[in-house]
Parts: C-alpha cells; structure tokens; sequence
C-alpha cells in the first residue's frame, strides 16, 4: 500500500481550532439573543435532524466557522423524497422550490443578523458547503 500518496488536508493547529471553538460559540450566542434557534455542532456530525442554526468549525486549515439553517425534518424529506424519484430541473415541484426558498432566506437572514452583530461573513463556497455562511472574525 505505500505506492499511494494521497494528499490529505492539513489540520488547523490546535490554537486556530481553540479561535474557531471561541468565534462559533460567539455567533452561536449573536444567533439565540436574535431569537433564532441555534446550536453548536461539529463538522462530521449530523445536526440529528434538529431545526435551526447548526454552527460548527471546520477543522481543516482553510476551513473556519459555518452556519448551516435545518428545517423541520419534514420540509427536508418531502424536497428529498422528489428528489430520489426524479424530477424534471426545469420545472421543480413546489415542495423543492419552497424548501430552496427557505434554505435561502434563512442564510440570507444568519448574514444579516451575524453582520449586524458585529461579525464578518460572507456566503460559504457553495461547493464544498451549499447554503452555509462562514464567519471570519468578531469585531467587539
């Protein structure tokens, strides 16, 4: 097996991780005295279908803080459920429009409520993240 060389992510030193740990557990806290349901996570967990503002660090040493909106599972699952069986791009159902619209206008409203709050954030790659936001730092 040593004929593979694989290049792997470098991590974020432990004192990066430890700012990342301290920033999300501020904009976890911007988002709640907002009155948006928010919560902290990791980034390889699932929010375990749990509504609200998933906020979690992003251990690699590019990454930072996202902000992930989760609907009620039931939004999710119906948009999920049309999905697997096929749908036709150029004419969504409603139930994948309407959760789209959500995912949305909730990142839109983190972005808002976190810059106004005195944080700076920006849309996450939609690549690697979809609907998240990053924030980069917290201006007291």
């Amino acid at each position: 097996m040593s004929g593979y060389n694989f290049d792997l992510p470098s991590k974020a030193t432990p004192e990066v991780i430890t700012e990342r740990e301290r920033l999300a557990d501020e904009a976890c806290r911007a988002l709640v005295r907002a009155g948006i349901p928010a919560y902290r996570g990791n980034l390889d967990e699932d929010s375990g279908g749990r509504p609200g503002a998933h906020v979690r660090v992003d251990p690699l040493a590019d990454g930072g803080v996202l902000v992930d909106w989760n609907t009620q599972g039931e939004l999710a699952a119906a948009a999920v459920d049309l999905l697997e069986r096929g749908v036709d791009p150029s004419h969504l159902p409603r139930e994948i429009r309407h959760f789209e619209t959500v995912q949305t206008c909730m990142r839109d409203a983190v972005l808002g409520i976190l810059a106004s709050a005195g944080f700076q954030v920006e849309k996450a790659d939609a690549h690697s993240h979809g609907n998240a936001v990053q924030v980069k730092a917290f201006t007291h």
